[in-house]
């Protein structure tokens, strides 16, 4: 018996099947919140795609700041910049990220690093020597 991969399915059907449906009707596959965005903003979401499949054939680099552009299934695939206030952040697009935002996968905050407590910032190194 051989092992394979299991194959991804979004809601039972496959990122092929998906990728054949409109915009709006892969709304009909997503959560209310979702569902509800997709439906209100579907011609920006369509823009998007037309503009980053024209950068593909050029074999420019995609760059965005739109952050509230949810994932649908013609993205899956693409390898995406997306701004974080800061600086572009690479993003490849995979199947599991289907009905979520583009900032979900740009951090806006960096993660911190506490170092050690300074002299004086404890009770304990109040009374050290400051040399």
């Amino acid at each position: 018996m051989e092992m394979r991969k299991k194959e991804f399915k979004f809601r039972g059907k496959t990122i092929e099947e998906l990728k054949e449906l409109d915009v709006r009707e892969f709304a009909k596959h997503l959560r209310s919140r979702q569902r509800r965005t997709v439906l209100r903003n579907f011609q920006e979401i369509e823009q998007f795609i037309r503009r980053a499949e024209e950068k593909i054939k050029k074999n420019k680099k995609i760059k965005t700041h739109q952050r509230s552009i949810i994932v649908t299934p013609e993205m899956v695939g693409m390898k995406i910049q997306i701004y974080n206030g800061n600086k572009f952040i690479p993003v490849e697009i995979t199947g599991e990220m289907l009905g979520h935002v583009f900032g979900e996968f740009a951090p806006t905050r960096a993660r911190i690093k506490h170092g050690s407590a300074g002299v004086g910032a404890t009770k304990g190194s109040k009374h050290k020597s400051k040399k």
